[in-house]
């Protein structure tokens, strides 16, 4: 069944080839895409009714329909559900397969709720509202990282660690410090996440194949039934809006997926022997079949590549919508392909990195050890300038003890005596605590999720 199919003529042969290559692999991600289907169709049936291209009866009986297919997508973990959702094999999409579901019980009524739409304003309406509870989903799975960060800052704020720039030894540390700006880094990440669900949350429904409708479709009411913050005023943007908003939201997926790669990479290094800084029990390090001494970090390598894969998405995206004029383009199809499952990827590397952050092992008094004592070069010239001699005077003097071997790091380092904000002594998360809370907040789900639970309702 197709909805664009005009005549019931036999099938060339070559048409199934032709079909079976356009088709691809979408109707594995139309699957993700088939609640989200369900809600624009009852949207769609509900401001039918109000222009009058459908009765009152008809749309109750079209939503009611619908909100019986809406439960048939939903997971079932009690038992195998026999009614549950899927697309026959000789039906094209999640769109023909919701269509003829409702034709098949509701006879003429059923034929009736595609008036008024196309299927470039019905997938795009899909995409926004899948997009919006991804990043609903993220968010909290963020945040959830975020918080042992900021737990594991707090319990380990008085432990020292070396300082690095140019991978060589810089000025002190801490563990607090370390976890701390992590947990500061996914707040930006956060925020940015904000600017592309604003977006996201725009109603392109009623843009029709990207022209607009002849009919007098109530856009506005369609997008307070969805719960979107505004809608996509004209119609030829609204298509247009497709592969731009993939784009854009694949740009904030890369920026958590560079914090958790950024972060990765450090405790490789930290876990090497030559560091020695952090450990794991042995339960979550892998071994080597000839080696009997390794505790390879394998969980957080493969973070590292899976979030190197998530950066690089936007580029795949940017390339995948090179050189496409306005208007609807076939192509866009394969871009659910590349999209759809870096959010799986980034939360279930969000969800190993909480597990192994709760269970990871700081090494105490590193900095006693002789050969960080270059990190206090700092703190002595500040001890000189303390005294009165001019910084730049302070600087060669101290630079003189380093070349001659006679520098002897200083009993009071200026690292404990750091009090201002965001130093060793003054980790403000408190403040960074806030700001995520904030950052959240001005996400405003309840707004969506109770527009949703009234559709349902």
């Amino acid at each position: 069944m197709k909805l664009w199919q005009k005549n019931n003529n036999d099938p060339l042969e070559e048409e199934g080839q032709v079909e079976k290559f356009t088709v691809g692999n979408d109707r594995e991600f139309d699957l993700l895409l088939a609640p989200f289907d369900v809600l624009g169709n009852i949207a769609h049936a509900k401001m039918l009714a109000t222009i009058g291209l459908l009765t009152i009866e008809e749309s109750s009986s079209l939503v009611n329909e619908l909100k019986k297919i809406y439960q048939s997508t939903q997971p079932n973990k009690n038992s195998e559900n026999e009614n549950r959702f899927s697309i026959s094999p000789d039906v094209e999409d999640v769109h023909s397969q919701i269509e003829f579901l409702l034709t098949k019980q509701l006879g003429d009524t059923g034929k009736k709720i595609h008036a008024a739409r196309s299927r470039n304003d019905q997938v795009l309406v899909d995409l926004k509202l899948f997009l919006r509870s991804e990043i609903e989903q993220l968010v909290y799975a963020t945040r959830s990282f975020f918080e042992i960060l900021i737990e594991q800052s707090e319990n380990h704020k008085d432990d020292m660690l070396p300082g690095y720039t140019h991978l060589q030894l810089a000025m002190p540390s801490s563990f607090g410090l370390w976890f701390g700006a992590y947990a500061e880094s996914l707040v930006d990440d956060i925020n940015v996440l904000k600017a592309a669900y604003d977006v996201v949350n725009k109603n392109p429904l009623g843009s029709g194949a990207g022209y607009g409708s002849s009919f007098p479709v109530n856009r506005s009411l369609t997008t307070a039934l969805l719960g979107f913050d505004d809608l996509h005023y004209n119609v030829v943007y609204a298509q247009m809006s497709r592969g731009k908003t993939e784009r854009i939201v694949a740009s904030a997926l890369a920026n958590i997926a560079d914090t958790l790669a950024k972060f990765s990479m450090d405790v490789c290094l930290y876990i090497n022997q030559n560091f020695g800084f952090i450990s794991f029990p042995s339960t979550l390090t892998t071994g080597s079949s000839i080696m009997p001494h390794k505790k390879n970090p394998d969980v957080f390598e493969l973070i590292r590549s899976h979030c190197n894969q998530v950066k690089a998405l936007p580029n795949e995206i940017m390339m995948m919508t090179t050189n496409l004029p306005s208007g609807y383009h076939r192509d866009l199809q394969l871009l659910k392909e590349h999209l759809f499952p870096a959010f799986t990827t980034l939360k279930d590397c969000l969800s190993i990195a909480s597990l192994m952050l709760n269970n990871i092992e700081v090494k105490k008094d590193i900095l006693s050890d002789e050969k960080y004592k270059y990190l206090f070069t700092v703190d002595a010239v500040n001890e000189l300038v303390m005294k009165g001699v001019p910084f730049r005077e302070a600087y060669k003097i101290i630079g003189k003890q380093v070349d001659d071997g006679s520098f002897i790091p200083p009993t009071h380092t200026n690292a404990e005596r750091q009090h201002h904000e965001g130093s060793i002594g003054n980790l403000m998360n408190d403040n960074i605590i806030a700001n995520m809370n904030n950052a959240i907040k001005n996400f405003h789900f309840e707004k969506y999720l109770a527009a949703i639970n009234k559709l349902l309702s």
